[in-house]
């Protein structure tokens, strides 16, 4: 089953790490994915950049488009991983050797989606 990773922090705090805390934190991800790269295990892992350079298209009779995100909320989405696991409990373990002491990690199923073939 694949899983997403989401990687939620305060934008701000992050934002005021320094290299070596980032380094760090990069550092102790990279065990993990480097172990679940090892297993076929990794999908793609993106970075986000700033919720200031994000664009929002609300969905209406007439779709808006705004500036920035559409979430209002104290943490901000950062990033994520897909991850293949056989159980919830083992994209859990991996959560728990990334997360660090502040911030969060949000995991759920993903269920792939090909349009051009039809499957799901």
């Amino acid at each position: 089953m694949l899983y997403s990773i989401f990687c939620y922090h305060s934008e701000a705090a992050a934002g005021q790490w320094t290299k070596q805390q980032e380094e760090a934190i990069l550092a102790r991800r990279r065990r993990v994915t480097d172990r679940l790269a090892a297993r076929g295990q990794l999908g793609p892992v993106a970075r986000l950049m700033e919720t200031t350079t994000a664009t929002t298209v609300r969905g209406g009779p007439q779709p808006v488009v705004l500036d920035g995100p559409f979430a209002e909320t104290k943490e901000q989405l950062l990033g994520f991983y897909i991850v293949e696991c056989a159980t919830l409990e083992e994209a859990i373990e991996a959560a728990r050797e990334m997360v660090g002491e502040s911030g969060a990690l949000e995991i759920r199923p993903v269920r792939a989606f090909r349009p051009a073939s039809g499957a799901q």
